[in-house]
């Protein structure tokens, strides 16, 4: 019998590692090759592991709480024949096929064409020869913390690097006031007031239950919080009537599914209009880096998703300009049916810049959805609804059973003025009003 070693896999081009949260298999359980045997966390979404080789787990190398560099090993597996050398020596490989350094290059290069603008470039290594792995540039760039904060940071890693766990820490250190071993005056982003908000203390009762926020509730609360913080909201609403989008999808729901296999909703439906008037109105597809607009050539749509523990997730649809009606649906169905199973991978979590959020499901007529950074605008759509309506006809206004919903726009007010907004939100209802009842699929 030989064995493999199985290593932490790459999860994403900007995930350099993943923690432990359970193995799903015990040592000495049989494992087939595919086979899920371990649920791994990453700062995108929490997913499983599958084997690499079928055999029996002979060993495990990363106890659960364990942070692992993308490449290194978590587990021994037991397999019938010889194994390869590229398998058993994963440390011999050439540095070309290494994931750790491909994943490095990766991001150092995002990193650095994301702070020439600014100047503010964090190198990987600093003048005393302190080395810092692209993901503390990273949160670096982001919090703005310098070169000089970087270095008096006191490193818990091999030969004292600063790692996720030190600059996190520093960062929370510093925003709550408390002091921090840096010397020098902290650099704040344009972007990011350096004000602290202090929340309210709490009282309890004897009989109040305290239910301690999950992993990803923690993430989800930071990010909304920090979206306040960096962009001003202003959310325009508009009233569209949907009648021929009703009409349409009701002709077409059953010759869809028996000839797609797909149910179809009305979310890729109002996706393919949002998408539509993005093309019209590109400077809703733009993101703000200091004093810099990205003006975006893909159009990635996130569609926020209520998940069975109660948190969102934000899957998205890449380059979703590209599809048709049909590859959107298959899409949102997709995506919609892995989020709920966990079954995510990181890279599906990625790159979105624009956001839907579909309030209507929960039975809600509308709402001021928060942004998701760094995007400038994320649209909610309401429940349809019927109501008695005005309709103008070539023999005089009469009143009618109308199918309406309210679109809510919520935009960057630092790069997205009233008059962008509104008109983007308007257009998005005009293409819905005038919906084309003879279309196929």
């Amino acid at each position: 019998m030989a064995t493999v070693e199985m290593v932490m896999p790459k999860m994403g081009e900007s995930v350099m590692e993943g923690t432990v949260l359970a193995w799903l298999k015990n040592v000495g359980d049989s494992i087939e090759e595919d086979e899920s045997i371990l649920e791994v966390a990453t700062d995108k979404v929490d997913t499983e592991i599958p084997a690499t080789h079928a055999g029996v787990l002979k060993e495990v190398l990363a106890q659960e709480g364990d942070v692992i560099e993308v490449g290194k090993p978590i587990a021994i597996i037991e397999i019938d024949g010889e194994a390869s050398e590229s398998t058993t020596q994963p440390a011999e490989a050439p540095q070309a096929d290494n994931p750790v350094e491909k994943a490095e290059e990766i991001l150092e290069t995002a990193i650095s064409t994301a702070s020439a603008s600014n100047g503010a470039v964090v190198p990987r290594t600093s003048d005393s020869g302190k080395f810092f792995s692209p993901l503390v540039r990273s949160i670096a760039k982001e919090e703005g913390i310098s070169v000089v904060e970087l270095e008096s940071i006191s490193g818990s890693g091999k030969e004292g690097r600063v790692t996720k766990n030190d600059i996190l820490s520093y960062v929370k250190a510093r925003k709550s006031g408390a002091p921090t071993p840096s010397a020098a005056a902290p650099a704040t982003s344009p972007t990011m007031p350096s004000a602290s908000h202090q929340p309210m203390p709490v009282s309890v009762d004897g009989g109040d239950e305290i239910i301690e926020m999950d992993r990803m509730r923690k993430m989800i609360a930071e990010r909304m919080v920090a979206s306040k913080h960096i962009s001003p909201h202003v959310t325009s609403f508009v009233e569209a009537d949907v009648t021929k989008v009703v009409a349409w999808r009701n002709k077409m729901k059953n010759e869809f599914l028996n000839r797609e296999g797909e149910k179809l909703t009305f979310t890729p439906i109002l996706i393919e209009a949002i998408v539509r008037a993005i093309k019209d109105f590109p400077m809703i597809n733009v993101q703000v880096d200091g004093t810099n607009i990205v003006k975006k050539r893909a159009i990635n749509i996130g569609m926020a998703t209520a998940l069975p523990s109660g948190n969102l997730i934000v899957p998205v649809i890449h380059n979703a300009d590209q599809l048709s009606l049909v590859g959107i649906t298959k899409k949102v169905n997709d995506l919609a049916r892995r989020a709920r199973e966990n079954k995510l991978k990181p890279d599906e979590l990625q790159g979105g810049t624009y956001t839907v959020s579909n309030v209507g499901s929960f039975g809600n007529v509308m709402g001021t959805p928060i942004i998701m950074q760094p995007q400038v605008a994320i649209m909610a759509l309401g429940a349809i609804q019927k109501k008695p309506s005005v309709v103008e006809t070539p023999e005089g206004d009469m009143i009618g059973i109308r199918s309406k919903m309210f679109l809510s726009h919520s935009y960057d007010h630092r790069v997205v003025d009233g008059a962008l907004g509104g008109m983007f939100v308007r257009k998005v209802a005009d293409y819905l009003e005038a919906y084309d009842l003879n279309r196929g699929i």
